[in-house]
């Protein structure tokens, strides 16, 4: 086990960490803190989850019932006073209904779609969801939580946006700091200067609010450029918040997107730490790799579909990134997918899925926390290999564990939790599943279901 090295873990994530995201004009370059990284045998390579390329859809600014924009651009206006929020925002509705989280939610099931999709914990201070929520009846907003549970849990990660997505709340009080400005919106400057612990202690509110009404969460979603000036923090807090809140064993965040050129979107693995331990730690920054081309938070334009993937299914950023073999997650807003009820957003989504699943037959859709999951295994298992057998220390459990050995055609056991199972044989790459193995004469592609502690493959 070793510490690793600024320079080295700039190299494997391509680049500094740039502090980007939507409606954040201002960038701070600042490398964060990758921690210990174990050894890893060279002549092994560690391959995507079933040798394929993961996809997700990463939502931002949804909740239950409230249209967030309806609420939040006129506090936005008050914040910076100078005419940046002209929105006519007393014409779009209140809600964003119930009746298309269904309609949304079956259509993605069906179609195999997963990601992420934030929960707002107290939607633009209209009300708490442990709560009240003005204008709704708690009768409706417990058929909205319900369903959210019944329709989206299967396949989304839930994350609080932080509290408000809009003002500060003073988490002794409850109540919004009085102070209108930039300093006081959780989109702008408010983190500016905080430590670790004084991030953290405010996520922990924000998630505190969310497991009242029984959501899991394993990461957080950033609202604007909420930590964009102080990363090291933004990420240690997210280890600290989810873990005394939830326990969580693999914290993650999405902070991050960069939607072009050739710059890293692989997940990084963060403050890894204890990893030969019963409590191994590590946070896992998520990144996106689109700008939103759904319709915009603010619905103030229609979209383009193209940028994701062209008709003629030969280019565009989705495209991109999947041919270079990294996580494709694509982002959006659910205010833009709704479009006030036009259902722009959506529409194009639909068709970028169906241009996708034409195109390629190598992806993998997952949730955020699996891909976060996937990465730290990747990452921080120790590998080691002999003569006849290769022995694995995983820090974390990881199914579909996916690994290439310079090694041809033979018969492969693997044992794990004294069991020993002899992979089979697949004859096709885009065949290989869990508990199987292709193989050519001068090496083999393996993928198992990595057990937490050590496990072998023997030769």
């Amino acid at each position: 086990m070793r510490e690793a090295t600024r320079r080295e873990f700039l190299g494997a994530s391509g680049a500094a960490v740039v502090g980007t995201m939507l409606g954040s004009a201002t960038q701070r370059t600042l490398a964060q803190m990758p921690g210990v990284r174990p050894n890893q045998d060279a002549s092994i390579e560690i391959l995507n989850p079933r040798n394929r390329v993961p996809v997700s859809l990463i939502i931002d600014d949804s909740t239950c019932l409230v249209n967030l924009n309806r609420f939040a651009i006129p506090q936005f206006q008050a914040a910076w006073n100078n005419g940046s929020y002209d929105h006519d925002w007393r014409k779009m509705p209140l809600e964003i209904p119930d009746s298309f989280v269904r309609r949304f939610g079956e259509w993605s099931a069906e179609q195999g779609v997963k990601g992420k999709y934030s929960i707002v914990p107290y939607p633009a201070c209209v009300g708490r969801l442990d709560r009240e929520v003005p204008g709704w009846t708690r009768k409706e907003l417990v058929e909205s939580i319900d369903l959210v549970k019944r329709l989206m849990l299967p396949n989304w990660d839930i994350h609080p946006e932080m509290v408000t997505h809009t003002r500060v709340i003073d988490t002794k009080t409850g109540h919004p700091y009085p102070i209108f400005g930039p300093e006081f919106c959780e989109n702008w400057r408010w983190t500016d200067g905080k430590s670790a612990e004084e991030i953290a202690e405010y996520m922990r509110y924000g998630l505190q609010i969310l497991k009242n009404i029984d959501l899991p969460c394993e990461g957080v979603t950033t609202p604007g450029g909420f930590g964009n000036r102080v990363l090291p923090e933004l990420s240690k807090a997210t280890l600290m918040a989810c873990r005394d809140i939830y326990g969580t064993e693999i914290p993650h965040y999405f902070r991050h997107l960069y939607s072009e050129g050739d710059r890293s979107v692989a997940p990084r693995v963060e403050y890894a730490s204890d990893l030969e331990t019963d409590d191994p730690k590590c946070v896992v920054s998520i990144i996106g790799c689109t700008g939103d081309w759904t319709g915009g938070w603010d619905c103030s334009d229609r979209g383009d579909v193209d940028r994701f993937i062209t008709p003629d299914l030969s280019s565009g950023r989705m495209v991109d990134v999947i041919t270079r073999g990294e996580p494709a997650l694509m982002v959006c807003h659910w205010t833009g997918i709704y479009f006030n009820g036009e259902e722009v957003g959506f529409e194009i989504f639909r068709e970028v899925v169906r241009r996708l699943h034409e195109r390629f037959d190598n992806l993998i859709w997952m949730k955020n926390s699996e891909i976060a999951r996937y990465w730290a295994a990747r990452e921080l298992t120790n590998i080691e290999r002999a003569d006849d057998h290769v022995t694995l220390s995983a820090p974390f459990a990881c199914p579909g564990f996916t690994f290439r050995l310079p090694v041809g055609d033979r018969p492969f056991v693997f044992e794990a939790n004294d069991e020993l199972v002899q992979l089979i044989r697949v004859r096709s790459e885009n065949a290989l599943t869990v508990g199987a193995c292709y193989s050519s004469d001068r090496e083999s592609l393996l993928c198992v279901d990595l057990p937490k502690g050590k496990s072998r493959l023997i030769l």
